[in-house]
């Protein structure tokens, strides 16, 4: 799980993030390595104290004041997440903080559109709208696979229309290839071509993410403020116990 989530920060910082920036779409700022003018962010009243993803949503009001985050090509050091459990808290919080940005921004759509111009706009609604619903609906995807290949359909399948299915057979693959090329660029870019073998491994990876999608619109709905604490320092009490056995 550890080579994913390296993996998967190497494809979003060192790949993904400069896509967005040369495209022009507000930037999702991050809670790490994150630099401010002191006024400007007294001018937009800094972080949202009741968003579990407050950076993200600040990149966001930033891009509609009209200022330009951009990107410094450093590296800041994180730990990797070892165990599912705590991934999954942390990853639904960071899907439910999405899904409530765009809840607060999409309150006034033709505001939003004005404030950020139309491509922005669409870039929004595909980075953080688009985060969330990959994810919801995964399963789907995979249950119509699982229905092709085995011949086993339930009723309601058959009312779906081949071109349906000829262009799910044609983005299944072709997004997880196109990510799994990210992964290898991404790689290559911070010189960590070990995990090559492992960028095979991200689209059953990525399915993880599936279930913390579910548990986060559960919980935008029954409790948006509450913060899934991550606990950190798991990596380093596994190579603890590790060296002492």
């Amino acid at each position: 799980m550890t080579r994913c989530f390296t993996m998967e920060y190497a494809i979003w910082f060192r790949v993904l993030l400069f896509g967005v920036r040369r495209l022009g779409i507000p930037l999702p700022l991050g809670g790490t390595s994150v630099f401010f003018h002191t006024h400007v962010l007294k001018e937009i009243g800094a972080w949202d104290a009741h968003n579990v993803t407050e950076d993200a949503d600040l990149g966001m009001r930033l891009a509609r004041l009209g200022y330009r985050c951009d990107l410094v090509r450093s590296v800041t050091f994180e730990e990797a997440n070892p165990q599912l459990g705590n991934w999954l808290r942390q990853r639904s919080r960071w899907l439910k903080g999405y899904a409530v940005t765009w809840v607060n921004h999409m309150r006034t759509p033709l505001r939003l559109w004005r404030d950020l111009g139309t491509g922005p706009f669409l870039g929004f609604q595909l980075l953080l709208l688009g985060s969330v619903t990959a994810y919801l609906a995964m399963p789907l995807f995979w249950v119509l696979l699982f229905a092709e290949v085995t011949g086993i359909k339930p009723q309601w399948l058959g009312a779906v229309d081949r071109t349906v299915w000829s262009l799910f057979f044609i983005s299944l693959p072709l997004g997880n290839l196109t990510m799994i090329c990210a992964a290898i660029l991404a790689l290559y870019r911070r010189r960590l071509l070990g995990l090559l073998p492992w960028a095979f491994t991200l689209p059953a990876y990525w399915s993880l993410g599936s279930i913390a999608s579910y548990r986060a619109i559960f919980e935008l709905f029954t409790m948006p403020f509450h913060w899934q604490k991550t606990q950190h320092g798991l990596a380093r009490k596994s190579v603890s116990r590790t060296e002492t056995d």
